[in-house]
């Protein structure tokens, strides 16, 4: 592999933004979503009442549109895309408010994960806390089942509630309103738009262009966020042996995913790459793995049960290994880790 400052030079000419593609990614998932969300509704004008089945496919389909606008609005607020666009800036922190991740929380804690990926320390901001296997042990019982739920399967499932509506809106203002006023905001519009929906329709309408779309949206957010740094082969660094470098290559996987799953997820699977460069836009990052040999030696992991499975059970870092382990991790020395399967 080349020298990582030269990869990461290189990879400097793909950092620049098509304005014109940019609008068109974001306008016409846009326009998409609103059309399935449109289609969730009891009956439309014009074509009258929509059969229930129908009804949920396109549920499920706002769902997946509303990922792959949350991954755009990401790229833009990195500035990856439209970064001297002021309407582009002002609609993407609307579509945070809307999505429950208001730019104030989003950015800060973002960056931050940036800066200090695959840290032993200071990596827990923006990001799924990290414990090594003695830190755990010498943790009180409280605290050790706070790191355990928060990375629970469950709670990554349910992120709609506990990464999002809590996580990203009610703790942040919490603990500084002045400067994360905006999640007070998207707090209060989450709550109107659900009466408003109520009022004009029905609970049923309520949970299908509502509630199921951002449930999928936020279940897949939260999963593709922990499995691209939660994965078996990762690599956690204090403060001796970290490099921005080494953390986006060694510790950021890159997820498989068919061309269908690429689109609607923004190609975020290409996630070394976006840690290593991360203004190089979202459409460019089939670009540079294809003609860059050194990024496709890397880890991988994809969607397939058995490695969704295997990413959810690492729960600790073992320094004497070098590796994530399970809870089976927790009890066993550090011999019986290394011959464990």
């Amino acid at each position: 592999m080349s020298s990582t400052p030269t990869l990461h030079a290189r990879t400097k000419v793909y950092a620049r933004d098509h304005t014109l593609r940019s609008w068109w990614c974001i306008l016409s998932t846009t326009f998409l979503l609103a059309g399935a969300m449109a289609v969730t509704l009891p009956s439309l004008p014009g074509i009258g009442k929509i059969p229930l089945v129908i009804r949920i496919v396109f549920s499920v389909l706002a769902g997946l549109l509303s990922l792959r606008l949350f991954v755009i609005y990401h790229d833009q607020q990195h500035h990856a895309i439209l970064p001297k666009s002021r309407l582009a800036e002002i609609y993407m922190r609307l579509f945070g408010i809307w999505a429950l991740s208001p730019s104030s929380i989003w950015r800060s804690s973002h960056d931050h994960h940036h800066a200090h990926n695959s840290r032993l320390r200071g990596s827990n901001i923006g990001s799924y806390p990290i414990m090594t296997r003695e830190q755990f042990q010498k943790t009180p019982g409280g605290e050790r089942f706070k790191y355990l739920f928060v990375r629970h399967p469950l709670t990554i499932l349910f992120g709609y509630v506990f990464n999002f509506l809590f996580g990203m809106v009610v703790y942040p203002f919490i603990n500084s309103p002045r400067k994360h006023f905006d999640c007070l905001v998207a707090l209060l519009v989450h709550i109107m738009l659900a009466v408003l929906v109520v009022m004009c329709f029905n609970w049923p309408t309520l949970i299908l262009a509502l509630v199921l779309p951002r449930f999928i949206a936020t279940a897949m957010g939260s999963y593709l966020f922990y499995a691209q740094h939660n994965f078996p082969g990762v690599s956690f660094h204090d403060k001796s042996g970290w490099t921005y470098e080494k953390a986006a290559l060694e510790s950021s996987s890159y997820l498989k995913t068919g061309p269908v799953m690429a689109w609607f997820t923004a190609n975020i699977g290409y996630h070394h790459i976006h840690h290593l460069n991360h203004r190089i836009p979202f459409y460019r990052l089939p670009e540079i793995y294809r003609d860059f040999p050194e990024l496709q030696k890397v880890k991988t992991t994809s969607l397939h049960p058995f490695e969704v499975f295997r990413c959810l059970s690492l729960k600790v870092w073992c320094v004497e290994t070098q590796r994530m382990v399970g809870v089976r991790g927790l009890i066993l020395t550090p011999v019986n880790i290394a011959s464990a399967p």
